[in-house]
C-alpha cells in the first residue's frame, strides 16, 4: 500500500477554538498524524510515495474559485489588519444566515471569513493554506494510485477534510480531500465512484458536494446529528436530489453506540455501495468512533478496527483512503493502522 504522507501538516497548528462558550487549546493537533505515522513505521505497513503536484483545475473541480482565493491570501489579509494578529489564530465572528446575502463578496476580511466559515472552532493560521494543499496532493495521489492499478493507497494529512464543501469551511476542515479524491477518480475514467465515511462526525461537506449528482456514491455511518455535530446535516431521510437522488445514505446512531450495532450500520452501507455498482471506494477514515474520544461518543475499541478493514476489504473494490477525525491522540495511531492492517490481511 503506497502512503502519502503531508510532511507539511504541521504548518498548521491552531492554538485555541470556541468551545462550548470559551476559548479552549484545538483538539485537531499535528500530533495526531504524527502518531499514525509512527504505527505505520513500528509495523512496516505501507511505502512511502512522493508527493505529487496538484493543479488548480482540479481544486476548482470540487471548490469555488473565489473560496480558494480567499483561503490562499486569508493569512496575509488577517495580519495586514493589525501586526498583533501574527501572533494569534483568526476565528470568524459573522455569519450570512437566512434571508442574508452570499452572492456579494464583502471588502471586509472579517465579512468574507464569515461567508466562508459555518463555526467558531477552525483556526485559521499561518500555514493553513500550505497544509490543506498539500493534503488535496495527497489525495490525488491515492486516486492516481488506484487508477494505476493499486488496491489501496493512504492519504495520511490534516488537515481533515469532509466538513469542507464547495465554498466554505468548518469542522477543522479546509479542503474536502475525500471529494479531490472522488473526482480524481471519476476525472480518470472511472464512471462511478462510492465515499464511504466512518468518521463519527457526518462528512457535511462531502455530501453537499455531491448531493444532486448521480455519479458519486456517498454513505455515511456517524451519530444522531440531532444531538452531534455538525447538526444540519446527516439525517435519514437525505437520500440526493436531482441526478444524485438515491446516490446518498446517511446512517445516523445514537450516542452511546457500541460496534455489534455500529458494524451493522456499515455492512448496510457496503451492500448499498455493491449494489450501486461502485467501481472504487474513497474512505473517509476518522477513528473519533473510539470509546475513548474526547468530543464523540460511540464505544469502539482498538481491536474493532481490524474488523473495520476487513469489512472494507470484502467489497472488493479498491480503497482510497483519507485520514480524517480522532482526537483520543495517543491512540489515534493503532486504530487507524489497525483498519489498514485488516484491509492488508483480507485483501491479500
Amino acid at each position: 500500500m503506497q502512503v502519502f504522507y503531508n510532511d507539511r501538516q504541521a504548518a498548521h497548528h491552531g492554538k485555541h477554538e470556541m468551545f462550548r462558550g470559551e476559548l479552549v487549546p484545538c483538539f485537531e493537533v499535528p500530533a495526531r498524524v504524527e502518531h499514525v505515522l509512527a504505527e505505520l513505521k513500528s509495523r512496516k505497513l505501507g511505502e512511502f510515495a512522493p508527493v505529487p503536484e496538484i493543479g488548480d483545475a482540479l481544486l476548482q473541480r470540487v471548490h469555488a474559485p473565489r473560496y480558494l482565493r480567499f483561503l490562499e491570501g486569508a493569512w496575509d489579509e488577517w495580519v495586514a489588519l493589525d501586526p498583533k494578529n501574527a501572533q494569534r489564530d483568526a476565528l470568524p465572528s459573522y455569519w450570512p444566515i437566512r434571508t442574508f446575502r452570499h452572492d456579494v463578496l464583502p471588502e471586509s476580511f472579517p465579512a468574507r471569513m464569515g461567508l466562508f466559515s459555518y463555526d467558531a472552532g477552525s483556526p485559521l493560521t499561518s500555514g493553513t493554506w500550505t497544509a490543506a494543499r498539500q493534503g488535496a496532493a495527497c489525495a490525488w495521489g491515492t486516486a492516481q494510485r488506484l487508477l494505476a492499478g493499486d488496491r489501496a493507497a493512504f492519504a495520511l494529512t490534516r488537515p481533515p477534510g469532509h466538513h469542507a464543501g464547495h465554498d466554505f469551511f468548518g469542522g477543522y476542515c479546509f479542503l474536502n480531500n475525500a471529494a479531490i479524491a472522488a473526482q480524481a477518480l471519476r476525472d480518470g475514467g472511472l464512471q462511478k465512484v462510492a465515499v464511504m465515511d466512518v468518521d463519527y462526525h457526518h462528512g457535511n461537506g462531502t455530501q453537499a458536494i455531491f448531493y444532486e449528482r448521480g455519479d458519486v456514491f456517498f454513505a455515511s455511518v456517524h451519530g444522531d446529528p440531532r444531538t452531534e455535530y455538525p447538526y444540519y446535516l446527516g439525517y435519514a431521510d437525505e437520500r440526493g436530489a436531482c441526478a444524485g437522488e438515491g446516490a446518498n445514505l446517511n446512517l445516523p446512531l445514537p450516542r452511546g453506540t457500541d460496534f455489534v450495532t455500529w458494524r451493522g450500520a456499515l455492512a448496510k452501507a457496503l451492500e448499498a455501495i455493491r449494489a450501486w455498482g461502485a467501481q472504487a471506494m474513497v474512505v473517509s477514515l476518522g477513528v473519533d468512533t473510539f470509546e475513548d474520544d474526547p468530543i464523540s461518543g460511540f464505544r469502539l475499541r482498538s481491536g474493532d478496527y481490524l474488523r473495520v478493514g476487513e469489512d472494507l476489504a470484502a467489497t472488493g473494490l479498491p480503497c482510497a483512503f483519507v485520514f480524517e477525525g480522532g482526537y483520543a491522540v495517543a491512540a489515534a495511531g493503532v486504530n487507524a493502522v489497525n483498519v489498514l492492517d485488516g484491509f492488508r490481511q483480507r485483501a491479500g
